[in-house]
Order: C-alpha cells, then sequence, then structure tokens
C-alpha cells in the first residue's frame, strides 16, 4: 500500500508497511475516517515525521494519543495549531520551559518550530476518533511507533528521549541506555504535573547534554 510519508523514513519503515498488522491498521483507519470524524486530518497522520525526517532526529518526545477535541490535533504530539486553545498539558509544558529556561508564554501552541530543529514529537498512536481517546489504541499504531523507536535505538547515537509519564517509559524500555540520553519525569497533564514534571528541568538537561556531544541546542 501507498503511505505518504517523508522519503527518509519511507525507506527505513517500508517492511512495516507490508506487515500484516499495518494492512490491517490502514483497513480500520481508512474505515474510521470514512464513517466517522477522525483526528488528526489525515493528511497529518504521519506529521512528526515530515516535519522531521530521520537523518536529522537529535531528540524525540514520546506521546501517547492525538488530542480528540475540536481541531486540537495537528500531528505532532502535544502541539495545537496557532488560533486553537493550549490545552492543559501544553501549558504546563510551557510554564515548565519557563521556570526552567525564564522563556515566555508563546502566542500558541504550534510546535512545529521544534520539529524543524530535530526533535521527533511522536505519539505511540497516530490517530483517534472524536471524544473518544483512546479509541484507536491496540490496532497496531503501537508496533508501528515502537518500530519506530527500535530504529532510532539502533542506528542512531547520542538522541535525547523525553519520556513523560509512565505510558512513554515503559514505551521508552526498549531504548538502547548506553548510546543515548533519558529524560525520565512525571506527565505535565494536571493530574500528574505536581508529582515531578514540575521542577524536572527537561529543556535545560536535554541542551546540556546536545552541547556535551557537540550538537546544537534546540531554541526551545
Amino acid at each position: 500500500m501507498q503511505v505518504k510519508i517523508e522519503q527518509s523514513w519511507k525507506n527505513r519503515l517500508s517492511k512495516e508497511f507490508t506487515k500484516d498488522y499495518f494492512l490491517d491498521l490502514a483497513k480500520f483507519v481508512k474505515s474510521e475516517y470514512q464513517n466517522k470524524t477522525v483526528y488528526p486530518p489525515a493528511k497529518e497522520i504521519f506529521k512528526a515525521f515530515d516535519a522531521c525526517p530521520f537523518d536529522q532526529v537529535k531528540v524525540v518526545i514520546l506521546g501517547q494519543d492525538p488530542y480528540h477535541g475540536i481541531g486540537q490535533a495537528n500531528g505532532l504530539c502535544f502541539s495545537v495549531h496557532p488560533g486553537v486553545a493550549m490545552p492543559p498539558s501544553l501549558v504546563n509544558i510551557f510554564k515548565e520551559r519557563k521556570a526552567d529556561l525564564g522563556k515566555s508564554m508563546p502566542p500558541n501552541g504550534d510546535l512545529t518550530g521544534w520539529a524543524k530543529q530535530g526533535v521527533l514529537l511522536l505519539n505511540a498512536t497516530l490517530t483517534v476518533a472524536a471524544k473518544s481517546p483512546g479509541s484507536h489504541q491496540k490496532r497496531g499504531w503501537e508496533n508501528f511507533t515502537d518500530s519506530v523507536i527500535h530504529k532510532l535505538s539502533s542506528e542512531k547515537e547520542n538522541l535525547v528521549f523525553i519520556l513523560w509519564g509512565a505510558y512513554a517509559q515503559k514505551k521508552g524500555a526498549i531504548i538502547d541506555r548506553s548510546k543515548h540520553f533519558i529524560i525520565e519525569s512525571a506527565h505535565p497533564s494536571p493530574f500528574s504535573a505536581h508529582r515531578g514534571f514540575f521542577g524536572s528541568k527537561p529543556f535545560g538537561k536535554c541542551n546540556e547534554y546536545l552541547t556535551s556531544q557537540q550538537l546544537e541546542a534546540v531554541e526551545w
């Protein structure tokens, strides 16, 4: 089947697209888009990859599900389009950025600027039915994104993986910690941010590590 995804990723993931689980997943997702409101818009399903080619990845932030509210999800985890109100987790991410780096709240919640600098904003599940969180979990997306993480871990060195919350940390268990830098804390959700996300300084720690590896820091 034809998957529209950035070429460097296509080269590495082409075998995944022919596997039974992915063919079943593609059938399911296509049917969902035809019969329901599904997010993000179909053309943005692989936006995280399109905005950040394989060779440019230096940081990976792992999310879980796309946002399921009207017009929120834009294909990058935690990100929303300009003009869309920031969800609470994203507000908390920017609060921690201010505490960490002194940067004030941005005018919108679009994280495309991070992606363009080599930050892969990867959700574990790439689609969701409107107002139905978790509705596309356990359909095959997790197998696909595990494969993405494995490719990054095995083929690259000195990546920073930012794992917020138990779900991301469990998914990150396949990362080779001997060659990559892992930053872990509680999730930025209002339910858990006070249990270790606030004060964790992930942005500063990430940039310190990148600089130590003679890599360019991210302009968060």
